[in-house]
């Protein structure tokens, strides 16, 4: 028996020795992760002004820990398989095979990092598991697929690059002069099972980031300790670990900031009580979310850029807001369209993952449909793509809106734009002549499609449009055009006097201007309410968010029933405006003259948004009363969310 081990160790080298070999694989592929957060930062450098070499070097430092576990969970067949303690593991077919499991796995882990190089650009955070659940309706990824690879084909180069480095790096390994008999065998058999234990025993600390008994797995919001600002964290993590980490995972849990519920409501309370002082006022109800509609596109919200010279590229618009009521200060609430269904149509916010796409997608929920369902209204939602794209019928349906007009109710199909749905001038013209047959009173939505990736206009407008400084500017302005159209054909309506338009957009997209770039900018977005009799205007400073939409509508209407919204009536001057947002696993919240950053224990960040533009001087520690507001107003809030999305309390019951 003593021969058998030395036979073992004599024959075991470099050369043949698995466990060094499968050493060098891991450290491989954790040099291509760290080559995908470096080209992650490189291409998306606009949102992250601040950082410093000591700061990235930080990042780099923490973003090992989420690689480690993003690998081990990539590879974890492939390991189990390559550790198996028997002979036969050297059999060069099973070696081949073994090496396309190791270079499709990790090839596919490669592209959703590099995917993500551009998606973030449209986020602002990692991708993560309910991206499944958000695309699980789409109907044209046959046509998409193809767009994005020619759009964005330095990308695919870069992933092509990264899997052939993956591929000739990947090495061999000789099969060693076995000794023969049952002895050998046997000593084979111990030294695989406990080298087998040894590895398993590493993989487990790796994917819980560390092996004592009290640290917690690792997850999402840990990437916060290696930053200076929240944004900086989709730096250290990776895309497949954040998908990991969200499969089959509740997004919420329980908070019990506050202990009593006389307390909590105190600071804050979703429950609105309006005491309407004068008759409800059955006026029609029409919401633009317009696609992509950020701020920074609008002459009226920029009266400063290029030294006042700035035209921006929504002349209709920046007409129309003289004669209506507009916000300086006004955001959406997240950074996708999913996310802004919910917050601007039944005033509920996303919160870490946009309800809809969780477990708690089946809560009743009062919405601006079903609130004046209640009060004899009629009801629809328009969306001019495919009927189930991006899962806003099902939303439509679930906020009680009694019809549902997509593609399929469009009368003809030679409008569609090859892509994404009918183009938005023939699709507003069509919604006009609809509401002109609808019984009144009405509440409408429709979402706009045109101006969107791939950031195209019809052949007939092509040099109409200002190209601007980005490939979205001819589309802002196409779509501004189709509005004006809209009002032209609905001006000339017997509903028109008589109905309250509302206008804001779903996120922002492509900006070029440096303060769209920040934790702020990228959330700011046009608030405008206008009635054709001139009878609603103004230019206010106030804070305002999407989900102040619904009671604000509601408001006006002098609604007087108790509903759930977690925005605030605009028209109600007794409660102080703010906005929230989540980004990066940080909890934003914007009031009075200050930004507050909250990693959902504690405070991290507090700045002066208004002096400070660009967010560079964090002021925590030094206004001691504002923090302490602020940290109550936050986790009310979130307490609120949390425990009213878990026990589905979201209407008020009789």
């Amino acid at each position: 028996m003593l021969n058998a081990w030395k036979q073992y160790y004599k024959e075991i080298n470099l050369k043949n020795n698995l466990y060094a070999v499968l050493i060098w694989r891991f450290v491989l592929v954790m040099i291509l992760f760290s080559i995908c957060r470096i080209l992650f930062y490189l291409f998306n450098t606009g949102f992250f002004q601040n950082m410093t070499l000591t700061g990235m070097m930080r990042i780099m430092r923490g973003g090992l820990a989420f690689d480690t576990t993003a690998i081990i969970y990539t590879n974890i067949l492939y390991i189990l398989l390559f550790l198996l303690p028997f002979t036969f593991r050297y059999n060069s077919i099973y070696q081949t095979i073994l090496k396309y499991l190791f270079i499709v796995t990790n090839g596919i882990a490669l592209l959703a990092n590099c995917a993500d190089i551009i998606y973030f650009q449209f986020t602002l955070r990692r991708t993560t598991a309910s991206v499944f659940s958000e695309f699980k309706h789409e109907t044209n990824f046959g046509s998409l697929i193809p767009k994005f690879i020619v759009d964005y084909w330095y990308i695919v180069i870069i992933w092509i690059v990264l899997v052939a480095i993956l591929f000739f790096a990947y090495g061999k390994i000789s099969k060693p002069k076995f000794g023969k008999g049952w002895k050998f065998n046997l000593v084979y058999f111990i030294n695989g099972t406990a080298l087998l234990i040894l590895f398993a025993t590493l993989m487990v600390g790796g994917m819980r980031g560390g092996f004592r008994h009290s640290t917690r797995p690792i997850t999402l919001s840990n990437a916060g300790q290696y930053v200076s600002e929240p944004l900086e964290a989709t730096i250290v993590l990776n895309t497949p670990f954040a998908v990991y980490r969200t499969l089959h995972k509740k997004a919420l849990k329980k908070v019990d900031f506050f202990k009593s519920d006389e307390e909590l409501t105190k600071v804050f309370t979703p429950i609105h009580t309006p005491t309407a002082t004068q008759q409800f006022k059955k006026q029609n109800i029409v919401i633009f979310i317009l696609e992509s509609f950020g701020r920074e596109y609008f002459k009226t919200y920029n009266p400063t850029l290029e030294n006042g010279k700035y035209e921006g590229y929504t002349p209709f618009l920046d007409s129309l807001i003289p004669n209506a009521l507009m916000y300086r200060n006004s955001f959406c609430n997240g950074r996708k369209s999913i996310d802004a269904m919910p917050s601007v149509l039944a005033s509920i916010p996303m919160m870490v993952e946009p309800y809809f796409l969780t477990g708690y997608s089946g809560n009743k929920i009062n919405s601006i449909a079903s609130v004046l369902r209640k009060e004899g209204y009629y009801t629809a939602f328009f969306h001019g793509a495919p009927n189930g794209s991006m899962g806003f019928q099902a939303f439509a349906n679930v906020a009680g809106f009694q019809d549902y007009y997509g593609m399929n109710e469009y009368p003809n199909s030679k409008d569609f734009d090859g892509m994404w749905g009918v183009w938005d001038e023939e699709f507003f013209q069509f919604f006009a002549n609809k509401l002109n047959s609808f019984k009144q009173p009405f509440c409408v939505a429709i979402f706009s499609v045109s101006s969107h990736h791939p950031f195209k206009v019809p052949e007939r407008y092509e040099g109409k449009f200002p190209k601007g400084t980005l490939p979205i500017h001819q589309c802002i302005a196409y779509t501004d055009y189709s509005l004006k159209r809209f009002f032209e054909t609905a001006s000339k309506m017997p509903w028109y006097d008589s109905t309250l338009f509302v206008i804001t957009n779903d996120h922002a997209n492509q900006t070029y201007y440096p303060w769209y770039k920040t934790n702020i900018g990228v959330f700011a977005g046009p608030f405008i309410m206008y009635k054709p009799d001139g009878s609603l205007k103004g230019i206010s400073d106030d804070i305002v968010e999407q989900i102040d939409i619904m009671p604000s509508i509601l408001g006006y209407l002098n609604y007087d029933k108790p509903f759930v919204a977690f925005g605030r009536n605009i028209f109600d001057k007794d409660h102080e405006p703010f906005a929230i947002s989540y980004t990066a696993s940080t909890y934003q919240l914007l009031m009075g003259d200050y930004l507050y950053l909250f990693d959902g224990l504690k405070g991290t960040g507090l700045y002066n948004f208004k002096n400070d533009l660009m967010l560079s001087t964090n002021l925590m520690g030094t206004l001691p009363e504002v923090e302490l507001k602020m940290d109550a107003k936050v986790k009310a809030i979130i307490q609120q969310y949390n425990n009213r999305m878990i026990g589905d309390k979201l209407t008020i019951s009789k």
